[in-house]
């Protein structure tokens, strides 16, 4: 037991000094005058408690002096003299306080270099400094940052002048103050950034005032700003931009609700280069600033304004009056009412493109004063939509005011008729492109008897969910001949059926490009019809959703227009089968783009595929999506198109296992495959 009593372990430990005499009054402690050991009672003494090192007897910790320890201002100071375009990156590289310091100086406050002094040689004797900056002040006072010269392997990195070359776009997760931050300095090097995009941002560190501040300091050569659905900037970083931007030309503000009449003010002021402003979602945004952008803005040629219910006639009509040289003009949900109408038409000398959409103050006499002021001289587009105001009057008052007026574009006219379209096919003299969307109160005699009096050439005609466009008994004798239209859509008009479709091949014999899309009215006997009258050669057919065709419609097509048939469309055709197929294969080689989504195609018919990299050697897109009897059996086939395609659509095929897709993949990996 004495023995097991005076165990010290190792002697490494307590070599220097003896247990106490008494052990078991010390607490089952024994001490050394480096370590103090707890020791527990056990049948044999183990010591195995870490090492105390007493408070007096602690190392000392070794300070390494760091430039951290300086503030922000002396940062400042620091950074702001270094000029090479390496230098200032690599200290923007060093941490995320460095970055947001070197982003937050702008060009003009870089402290210039004397021609002799090199900042890669700091032990170099410098003449007498100037107490506030550190150089010489006649240096000070000559140099600028444009004109930075360093001797050594950094003469071709300073900060020069900025010319824009580089576009960035940041998008949803990617868009945050320190990306903003880091192309601020980054770009200095590259051209200059010219062009910005930032759609959406990041949901816990987006972008703020922070990020466009940095923007706005180091890339005074930015020409185009576009801002989408950021909530998080304000009036701020607009000022900001207008300091150091003076070259902006593109402004592209939506849904951003934090800015206001103030930022935009700003901007008005010192970006007197603006040429295009489009406003969006802006519900702050007022009257007071756009006049703004007519006075001081003069080389404005395009305004767009949507959803921002604070602007009226008073900023649009202001704006109008003063910008002498717009030429485009887009209004959409605005409070705006006839007296603004009235002032383009008399003010829009310049104006070459005008879009009304939802003017619900705006009524018929607006539109009679838009056309008869007489100043839209030089207009050639006008698309109206869900304006009440436009009726049989007021578009004929456009048609006189408007001589050069060649696209027009009518969506949800619920006023207008057919007298109306009549009086306007009199008087317009250069009409080319003709969309009516929605028009319910046109039917195919207001079209025939339009055709019978215009005038001018027209080329394109859209007629889109018409209502009123239906089977009728045409007395017309003789029809009406138009050899100068190309293109004819119908899409969505119930009613038209092969009455009407054999009627368009007469009137209509020289047209290139044709859809009828979702008619279902339209059978073989009106196809064939209008295939027999068609003397031009047929190069675009669409016949998306027309259920009631069959391959003897597909086979009569490609007998007559075969020799010119580049794109085809039968998607939604179920009773086309692979008969149809085939008969593209013989008969269409400049063929460039097929879809044969929805119908009744099997895997006998892209057996017949085999062979088609001679006679299809311009095919270039192929849609089956939805052609439930195409299996793995074809996809060997297909893969043989490898040469030639650039995308296939297989989507929606359930006999096509992954596997399947993923082997033609590898095998066509020049193709862009959906499944």
């Amino acid at each position: 037991m004495p023995t097991l009593v005076k165990y010290s372990g190792d002697e490494s430990i307590c070599a220097s000094s003896p247990f106490q005499p008494n052990f078991f009054d010390s607490g089952l402690m024994f001490s050394s005058p480096r370590v103090d050991v707890y020791c527990p009672q056990r049948k044999r003494a183990r010591i195995s408690a870490p090492f105390v090192l007493r408070e007096q007897e602690q190392l000392p910790v070794k300070i390494v002096p760091s430039i951290d320890i300086l503030p922000d201002e002396c940062l400042f100071e620091i950074f702001s003299r270094v000029a090479g375009i390496r230098d200032r990156s690599a200290c923007a590289c060093v941490s995320k306080r460095w970055l947001t310091l070197q982003s937050s100086i702008r060009r003009s406050e870089i402290v210039s270099l004397p021609r002799n002094c090199s900042p890669v040689n700091p032990t170099k004797e410098t003449p007498a400094t100037n107490k506030d900056a550190g150089f010489p002040k006649e240096t000070l006072e000559k140099e600028s940052p444009e004109t930075i010269e360093v001797d050594g392997d950094d003469a071709e990195e300073v900060i020069g002048s900025d010319d824009g070359y580089l576009s960035r776009s940041l998008e949803g997760k990617k868009a945050t103050d320190i990306r903003l931050a880091a192309i601020s300095i980054g770009t200095a090097n590259l051209g200059g950034l010219g062009k910005l995009l930032i759609r959406g941002s990041n949901a816990t560190r987006g972008v703020t005032d922070v990020g466009l501040t940095a923007i706005a300091r180091g890339c005074p050569g930015i020409k185009v700003l576009s801002i989408w659905n950021v909530s998080a900037i304000t009036d701020k970083s607009l000022c900001e931009i207008s300091e150091g931007c003076h070259q902006l030309e593109k402004l592209d503000i939506s849904h951003c609700p934090g800015i206001t009449d103030k930022g935009l003010l700003a901007i008005a002021e010192r970006c007197r280069n603006l040429s295009s402003l489009t406003l969006e979602s802006c519900p702050l945004v007022g009257n007071s600033c756009l006049q703004a952008f007519g006075r001081s803005c003069v080389n404005l040629q395009s305004i767009s304004i949507k959803d921002c219910p604070l602007v009226g006639d008073q900023g649009v009509a202001g704006l109008v009056a003063l910008a002498a040289n717009l030429a485009k003009i887009k209004l959409q949900g605005v409070n705006v009412s006839d007296v603004s109408l009235a002032v383009i038409g008399h003010y829009g000398k310049s104006v070459t493109e005008l879009s009304f959409r939802g003017l619900q103050n705006a009524g018929e006499r607006g539109f009679w004063a838009l056309g008869n002021a007489r100043g839209l001289r030089k207009l050639k587009t006008l698309t109206v939509s869900s304006c009440k105001g436009i009726t049989d009057v007021g578009l004929e008052a456009v048609g006189v005011g408007c001589p050069l007026l060649k696209n027009l574009s009518l969506r949800r006219c619920c006023f207008l008729s057919d007298n109306g379209l009549r009086a306007f096919a009199r008087v317009a003299q250069v009409l080319e492109n003709l969309q009516l969307e929605e028009c319910n109160r046109i039917t195919q005699i207001g079209i025939l008897t339009s055709f019978a009096h215009c005038k001018a050439k027209l080329k394109t005609l859209s007629l889109i969910k018409c209502m009123g466009i239906k089977d009728q008994n045409v007395c017309l004798n003789p029809l009406p001949f138009c050899n100068s239209l190309r293109t004819l859509t119908i899409q969505g008009c119930a009613g038209f059926g092969d009455q009407g479709l054999a009627a368009v091949g007469k009137i209509c014999p020289r047209l290139q490009q044709v859809a009828f899309s979702g008619l279902t009215g339209i059978t073989d006997m009106g196809f064939f019809s209008f295939i027999e009258s068609c003397e031009g050669e047929l190069v675009k057919v669409n016949l998306n959703g027309c259920e009631n065709l069959t391959d003897n419609a597909v086979t009569r097509l490609v007998m007559h227009h075969g020799g010119s048939l580049q794109v085809l469309n039968l998607g939604g055709c179920r009773r086309v089968t692979d008969v149809s197929l085939k008969a593209l294969l013989m008969n269409c080689p400049l063929l460039q783009d097929l879809d044969m989504s929805r119908c009744s195609i099997t895997d006998r018919g892209i057996v017949s595929l085999r062979s088609s990299t001679k006679e299809l050697p311009d095919l270039l897109i192929l849609s089956l999506s939805g052609c439930s009897q195409v299996s793995d059996i074809s996809l060997p086939v297909l893969g043989n198109l490898s040469g030639s395609l650039v995308g296939l659509n297989l989507q929606h095929c359930n006999a096509i296992s992954n596997t399947a897709v993923g082997w033609l993949g590898e095998r066509m990996w020049r193709c862009d495959i959906l499944s």
